[in-house]
């Protein structure tokens, strides 16, 4: 799908409850220019209207499509901050934790986006994203918490190298 082409008649201009308009329907065929073309005109709208956490979310998104995950992390956070009952500002925040695998953060935020939620469509929303967040939670081995020390472990495993280097070096 090409993405349609960024012009003037495109307005970053979001109504009170809306976020801007996305110029492309498939976000992994934007190409690159176009992509830089658009997170630039969003970081203009932006400074231009900075009480805007709509502009900002958007921002986040694009950075999140550009790879950048930085600049996403952060202008999310600033939409977070510039309207904190934000329901699409907390949900792509929680998101972009779920995308970076921070499962348990990711649930923690898009518990608080489904608080946020001011009609069905976003509660579902909230919801689906909560049921990915746990199952992915319930067959992964990555949100282990680490609260026993590793020094007993660590010491056996270089005394068996240990032993090892010297059976080898017997024969």
């Amino acid at each position: 799908m090409c993405p349609t082409p960024l012009s003037h008649s495109t307005l970053l201009q979001p109504r009170a409850d809306a976020l801007p308009p996305v110029p492309w329907r498939d976000p992994h065929g934007v190409s690159p220019a176009d992509l830089a073309a658009y997170i630039q005109q969003l970081e203009d709208a932006c400074l231009a209207n900075p009480q805007s956490a709509n502009l900002r979310t958007c921002l986040g998104m694009a950075h999140a499509v550009n790879y950048d995950v930085y600049k996403s992390m952060d202008a999310l956070e600033d939409a977070r901050a510039v309207d904190p009952e934000n329901f699409w500002a907390q949900l792509k925040y929680a998101e972009l934790h779920y995308r970076l695998r921070a499962l348990n953060r990711a649930e923690e935020e898009t518990r608080r986006a489904a608080d946020l939620a001011t009609n069905a469509f976003q509660l579902a929303i909230a919801r689906k994203q909560m049921l990915e967040i746990r199952t992915l939670k319930h067959g992964c081995a990555r949100n282990v918490h680490w609260t026993k020390p590793l020094t007993v472990p660590a010491l056996v495993f270089s005394a068996m190298i240990a032993v090892m280097f010297a059976t080898m070096m017997w024969k």
